[in-house]
């Protein structure tokens, strides 16, 4: 019997995995999808936000705020882009202002430190691409940006290393009660397990009733977004939003950690849990938006549309709670922004719930460090030692992105590896470019194919049954 079983490879799942691998537990983790990251949190802002906008005394506040100040030190430990650039919440009007206020009233409350309300010139002197129209902005230094495939692989290939498994392909379709435990039922068997973790994203209230009453309910809020070229990137410094609605904290205009520029997302509630397509008519509703705070965007640099889904709940809160009639059963859903801010602080005290109720001991023996080579960040000398070790790292194959087959075949051999086109995209950014892998793309099924030793016609786009080829034609 398992001491722990996590459903969902996610940000959430990954944060909980982390940190009870500091512990001697013996835990796995359950992804129904072919890898990690592949739910919410493959399709988001990729913002650290900085907590002024979360009702005092929620959850969604009180892990903003923590989860917030530990971005230095896991970007140091985990090896992942990380930037604290700072957001800007745009103000056009003097009614708006004072809804700045609001938010910076509660940010105090929030504990949340480096705010100000800015004037116009004082705006366009840090953003000169600002709308004209701008009154005021509420400045929070804090505030940042992250890779957040690379944060979630991050924590759970560091996860494993400490000793926690993973297993993917693993849909659960029942949990039954079973002494001293659950039975957790997949697709392919079966797993014992004393404690259960439910981050399933947008299924997690689907989760949540196979064990319990139902107490809170999941929509799917669709998202969507445009990324664009590098060649807008510096448009702005920080992340820029408009007022927040009653739906969301509106179409945003931000930097990347790797240089482009990311407009969106819109908020429309969806049935469908699966839906994660594009819509002419919302792409313009974000377009239209975008081009409200910022100036100059060239819309004929965009290089990829594409669409999220975000766990809305019934509370507008998160759940991070045991379940009353399912002792054992623990719920982290509802995790919606900020929930990639606030997931690191939330396993924290996901894993001190459980290592309390198992009575676990901390595994002295833990190591936090995880390290990956990002060839075109090192220095000539550094380079050319690699390269003299393994000559793969001296062979470009994104010329986008400037990554080489050594960190290509690294990301596919690396604990929680790539096994798909997508997988190692998120993992080391061939395909992110210019070009979205339209040159690069058939050089990795070939390294994907030779590395794992399998055809070209069975390796995978991103999903189990997204296909590219079919056969030779020639």
């Amino acid at each position: 019997m398992k001491d722990v079983v996590i459903i969902g490879a996610g940000i959430s799942g990954a944060s909980v995995a982390r940190e009870l691998a500091r512990y001697k537990l013996d835990v796995v983790v359950l992804e129904r999808e072919n890898d990690v990251s592949n739910g919410s949190t493959k399709a988001n802002s990729a913002i650290v936000h900085a907590g002024y906008d979360a009702k005092e005394g929620s959850l969604m506040g009180k892990y903003n705020a923590l989860g917030n100040a530990m971005f230095d030190k896991l970007s140091e430990e985990l090896d992942i882009p990380f930037k604290r650039c700072g957001s800007l919440v745009l103000a056009f009007s003097e009614e708006e202002r004072a809804h700045l206020e609001d938010l910076m009233e509660r940010g105090k409350i929030n504990n949340i430190p480096q705010m100000k309300v800015i004037e116009k010139e004082e705006i366009k002197k840090i953003e000169p691409n600002i709308s004209d129209d701008v009154v005021a902005a509420l400045l929070a230094e804090t505030a940042g940006i992250v890779g957040p495939w690379e944060l979630t692989t991050g924590m759970l290939e560091n996860a494993i290393e400490n000793g926690v498994s993973l297993e993917v392909n693993q849909e659960v379709v029942d949990i039954k009660k079973i002494e001293n435990g659950f039975r957790v039922v997949t697709g392919k068997g079966h797993f014992d397990t004393k404690v259960v973790i439910n981050a399933a994203g947008v299924y997690a209230d689907k989760i949540h009733n196979m064990v319990s009453e139902p107490t809170y309910k999941i929509v799917p809020r669709r998202g969507q977004y445009f990324v664009m070229d590098k060649t807008q990137g510096e448009l702005v410094d920080r992340v820029i939003f408009q007022c927040p609605t009653k739906v969301g904290k509106g179409v945003l205009v931000t930097p990347t950690v790797h240089g482009n520029l990311l407009l969106g997302p819109d908020a429309e509630d969806l049935n469908d849990r699966e839906d994660i397509s594009t819509t002419g008519e919302q792409l313009s509703f974000v377009r239209n938006n975008a081009t409200k705070s910022i100036k100059g965007i060239q819309f004929r640099e965009s290089i990829r549309n594409f669409a999220g889904l975000r766990a809305q709940c019934d509370r507008d809160d998160f759940v991070v709670e045991e379940a009353v009639d399912a002792p054992g059963f623990i719920d982290v859903g509802g995790i919606k922004s900020p929930g990639l801010t606030s997931a690191p602080a939330i396993g924290v005290d996901v894993a001190k719930m459980v290592a309390k109720k198992l009575d676990a001991k901390e595994d002295t023996d833990f190591d936090p460090i995880r390290k990956q080579i990002v060839f075109m960040e090192m220095s000539n000398e550094e380079k050319s030692e690699l390269i003299k070790e393994n000559p793969a790292y001296g062979r470009v194959i994104c010329r986008c992105e400037n990554i080489t087959e050594g960190e290509i075949v690294d990301s596919i051999h690396r604990k929680a590896g790539a096994t798909t086109v997508d997988g190692v995209k998120k993992r080391c950014r061939p395909g992110m470019g210019r070009c979205q892998g339209g040159f690069c793309g058939p050089r990795v099924q070939e390294i994907i194919a030779r590395e794992l030793n399998m055809s070209l016609e069975d390796v995978m786009q991103d999903s189990t049954d997204s296909y590219i080829l079919t056969g030779a034609t020639k």
